[in-house]
C-alpha cells in the first residue's frame, strides 16, 4: 500500500492548521510535489531492509514516501510544532506504515548515535536545510557508522562542492571531508518550483556510498586539520598554507615531501588520500599534528 502523498494544497492546509510559516532561520523550504519525493526515494535505492534517517522532515512530504519503502524511518526535526505533528500526519496518510516512524525532536548537529538506535539507521535520505547541509552530513557520517549510503537534496552550489574532485574550482573542504567517508556523485537537479516558499536557487541531489577511510593509521581529526589549514589560504602554496599547522614553513615542506607531495602545490590539487599521507607523515614530527 502506497502512502497518500501531500500536494501543494495539502501542504498549505496543514501549515495553516498548525500555524506554521516557513522560516529562513531554520532553512525551511517544504517540498510540495509528489513526483519529486517519489524521485528522491527511487534514486536513494532503498531496500526493504534499510532503516532511513530523515533530517528536517518538516510537514512530512518525504516522510510519507519513505514509510512504505523502508523497514523503519527515524525523522529528526528541530521545530517542536512540526515534530509533534508528524506522527499524526503519518497516521492520516500512511496507514499501517505509520508504525514504522520514530520522530526525534532534536538538533541533527548535536544528535548522537546512542539516540538513533533500535534499529540503527542505514541510509540518510533528506531534503536538508540549506544553511546546515554540509555540517549535518559530515556529523551524521561521523557519529553513525551504521550509515551505509544516502541521498540528500541540497542547494545546487553545495551539491557541486560535495561531489567535486581535485582540480575543480569548487573543490574544497566539503569535497575532501565527504570523500574521507564516502564515494559521492551528483544524482540530478531539482527546480525551485517544487518548494514552498520558492527558493531563488536550484537544488541538487547528492548520492553517496560509505567506504573505508583512506588511511587507518592516522586519526580523522588530524587529517581534517590539514585540510582546514590548506584551504584557509587556498591561493597559497601548501608550504605556506600549512606553516601554521606544522610549526613553520620548513617543517610543512618536510612533511609534504615525506608524503610525496610537492610543497609548491596547492590544496585544491590534492586527493583525500594525499591529505591523509601528509597528516601521517607529520605524526610525531610536529606538535600541531598531535
Amino acid at each position: 500500500m502506497a502512502a497518500d502523498l501531500l500536494g501543494p494544497a495539502e501542504i498549505r492546509d496543514l501549515a495553516a492548521r498548525l500555524g506554521v510559516a516557513p522560516t529562513k532561520r531554520l532553512g525551511q523550504n517544504f517540498v510540495h510535489d509528489p513526483n519529486t519525493v517519489r524521485r528522491i526515494v527511487t534514486t536513494a535505492g532503498l531496500t526493504g531492509d534499510d532503516v532511513a534517517l530523515e533530517v528536517g522532515p518538516g510537514l512530512g512530504s518525504l516522510t510519507l514516501a519513505l514509510l512504505p519503502v523502508a523497514a523503519h524511518v527515524h525523522a529528526v526535526e528541530i521545530d517542536p510544532t512540526l515534530a509533534a505533528a508528524l506522527p499524526d500526519t503519518a497516521a492520516r496518510h500512511a496507514g499501517p506504515h505509520a508504525a514504522r516512524l520514530t520522530v526525534h525532536h532534536a538538533d541533527a548537529l548535536r544528535i548522537t548515535g546512542a539516540e538513533l538506535t533500535d534499529p540503527a539507521p542505514t541510509a540518510l535520505v533528506a531534503n536538508l536545510p540549506y544553511n546546515v547541509a554540509v555540517p549535518v552530513v559530515l556529523h551524521l557520517l561521523a557519529v553513525l557508522p551504521s550509515l551505509r549510503h544516502g541521498l540528500v537534496m541540497v542547494q545546487k552550489e553545495v551539491a557541486d562542492r560535495l561531489v567535486a574532485g581535485p582540480g575543480s574550482k569548487v573543490y574544497g573542504i566539503p569535497s575532501v571531508k565527504l570523500a574521507w567517508y564516502a564515494h559521492a556523485r551528483a544524482a540530478g537537479k531539482v527546480p525551485p518550483n517544487v518548494f514552498w516558499p520558492v527558493p531563488n536557487v536550484d537544488s541538487g541531489l547528492v548520492a553517496f556510498t560509505r567506504r573505508e577511510p583512506p588511511r587507518a593509521d592516522v586519526p580523522r581529526e588530524q587529517v581534517f586539520a590539514v585540510v582546514d589549514a590548506a584551504f584557509a589560504q587556498r591561493r597559497k602554496t601548501l608550504r605556506a598554507a600549512l606553516a601554521g599547522w606544522a610549526g613553520g614553513a620548513d617543517r610543512a615542506a618536510a612533511a609534504l615531501t615525506a608524503a610525496g607531495v610537492d610543497p609548491g602545490a596547492r590544496g585544491e590539487s590534492l586527493t583525500v588520500e594525499q591529505f591523509a599521507a601528509v597528516a601521517a607523515s607529520a605524526r610525531g614530527g610536529t606538535s600541531a599534528a598531535q
